[in-house]
């Protein structure tokens, strides 16, 4: 059996970025989105706390220190 399609709206970059995607990096964006979905729908919202360790890992891998955090809070 099919998998059956969808139509999301994105943004235009976004949507450039996937139709320029070779075949199997597309593949694999679907799977993802997929799996995303699936997870969003299952669980319901995340918590509070899960947003923010999301958050938090994602600032550390963009290089966001304590010391720059600090520094920003206090705005230095």
């Amino acid at each position: 059996m099919a998998n059956p399609t969808i139509t999301i709206p994105l943004d235009l970059q976004t949507a450039r970025a996937y139709e320029s995607a070779l075949p199997e990096d597309k593949k694999k964006i679907q799977a993802l989105l997929s799996l995303w979905l699936r997870e969003l729908t299952t669980e319901g919202y995340p918590s509070l706390q899960r947003v923010l360790d999301e958050v938090g890992a994602r600032a550390r891998e963009r290089g966001l220190t304590p010391d720059v955090l600090d520094s920003l809070i206090k705005g230095k």
